[in-house]
């Protein structure tokens, strides 16, 4: 499954222990998927298209580079919302485009309520964010919706992501780049990952959690 990075770094196993355990507290939680969104954000875009441009420094003129394509932001709702602003420290000039999506708990596929992409406008990179990646529905219903749009490069940003998961998605998709930090074996009999953190959104949000 060569478009899948799983990123390997001391930090993002720190980081991970912190958001997969119990006891951590809403507010560490956030900050910790803030955290990891960051790295998976460096690594997701270390080969964006730039071009040269000279500017003037307090000393002498230099020579520097700036991204050549328009990025857009797509945080699947409700729980990609905490990944959107450690990517804008990143990519501050990036349009940010919500797309709405409930689980549906008795098949546990997902239901969109929310999709205001206009008809123009498609940025040439979407960067969908969703910290988990558990059945693949919720991404496939996104990407297919990402390229009726328009958009010509789209690529997944996840903190974990179930091996189910990314071989649909992979399967459906076989030119969509996937960025995790940890691939967990197996989804159990509600469709959450395992380990996995239980549910991202209640986690952020400090709602209450499913059982």
């Amino acid at each position: 499954m060569s478009q899948v990075t799983r990123i390997e770094h001391p930090l993002v196993e720190h980081h991970l222990c912190t958001v997969r355990d119990a006891q951590t507290q809403p507010s560490e939680f956030r900050n910790a998927i803030h955290r990891l969104s960051v790295l998976v954000g460096v690594y997701a875009t270390q080969d964006l298209d730039v071009q040269p441009t000279k500017i003037r420094t307090p000393i002498a003129d230099a020579d520097c580079w700036k991204l050549k394509v328009r990025i857009g932001l797509v945080p699947i709702l409700r729980a990609g919302l905490g990944m959107v602003d450690p990517l804008q420290d990143l990519l501050p000039d990036s349009a940010v485009w919500h797309l709405g999506l409930y689980r549906n708990e008795e098949t546990a596929e997902p239901v969109g309520y929310y999709d205001k992409l206009p008809s123009s406008g498609a940025p040439n990179i979407a960067l969908v964010l969703d910290p988990m990646l558990a059945t693949g529905g919720s991404v496939d219903l996104v990407v297919r919706r990402l390229m009726n749009w328009g958009v010509d490069e789209i690529r997944v940003l996840s903190i974990i992501a179930s091996q189910q998961g990314l071989d649909r998605v992979h399967r459906d998709f076989p030119d969509v780049k996937i960025y995790v930090t940890a691939i967990d074996p197996i989804l159990n009999d509600q469709s959450f990952i395992v380990p996995g953190l239980g549910d991202a959104g209640d986690r952020i949000f400090d709602t209450p959690q499913h059982g």
